[in-house]
């Protein structure tokens, strides 16, 4: 499996030391790791073959390779590959859950040191509604764009995705305004920051595929 590192990394890592965070920041990742972890237990369950994984500011990404007989499997306008994505999108945020269920456990049996109960819990919760946000590329929006790949086809779901991504993005930059102004804490800016660079690059990158749909459809009607 081949291992890429972003080098936004360093800069977060930078940036976080900074502000004195690095200490938030390095539990998150921890936890990112195991969220990833998650994701790679149930991409092996489901018969994925891991091809990649890069190291990114907000954790990791793995890759699978996607076997060829998925592809002809179909399931009303999508196909059953679609479904396998979903459950591997969930994989991760359902990890982050058994953590907090194994920790309230733990602490009812043993009673564990607050400080790191706490952390535990809200370095999971956090991570999990990260990623459970309905933007492409986390989880949430690539739950979206299966779903509406198999309820309006591939070309439709990268339009909505996208459109669901910028409105949600929108929401939250409103609401994190409030919040840094509140906090006075950088890190939520930077994180609102990246999101908009992901978003915006995937945005490029749909319209790049619609361009080859309609040269597809130009010739078509030749």
């Amino acid at each position: 499996m081949q291992i890429k590192v972003d080098l936004k990394v360093f800069l977060f890592f930078l940036i976080f030391l900074i502000t004195r965070n690095i200490k938030i920041y390095s539990i998150l990742m921890l936890f990112a790791l195991i969220h990833e972890l998650g994701h790679l237990i149930f991409g092996l369950f489901l018969g994925f073959k891991p091809e990649k994984m890069t190291i990114l500011p907000y954790g990791l990404k793995i890759n699978f390779k996607t076997k060829s007989n998925d592809f002809n499997k179909k399931l009303k306008k999508g196909n059953l590959l679609s479904i396998k994505k979903i459950v591997l999108a969930l994989g991760g945020p359902i990890t982050n859950i058994i953590c907090i269920i194994i920790t309230l456990i733990l602490n009812e049996k043993i009673n564990l040191e607050k400080n790191i109960y706490e952390n535990i819990i809200y370095a999971n919760l956090l991570i999990a509604i990260f990623n459970m946000l309905p933007i492409y590329p986390l989880d949430g929006g690539r739950v979206i764009k299966e779903l509406t790949h198999i309820l309006l086809g591939i070309r439709n779901s990268y339009k909505y995705t996208q459109l669901i991504s910028e409105i949600t993005l929108y929401i939250i930059t409103a609401l994190s305004s409030i919040l840094i102004l509140y906090y006075k804490n950088i890190a939520i800016f930077i994180i609102v920051v990246y999101l908009w660079f992901i978003v915006y690059k995937n945005k490029k990158e749909i319209g790049s595929k619609e361009k080859i749909y309609k040269t597809i459809e130009k010739y078509k009607n030749i």
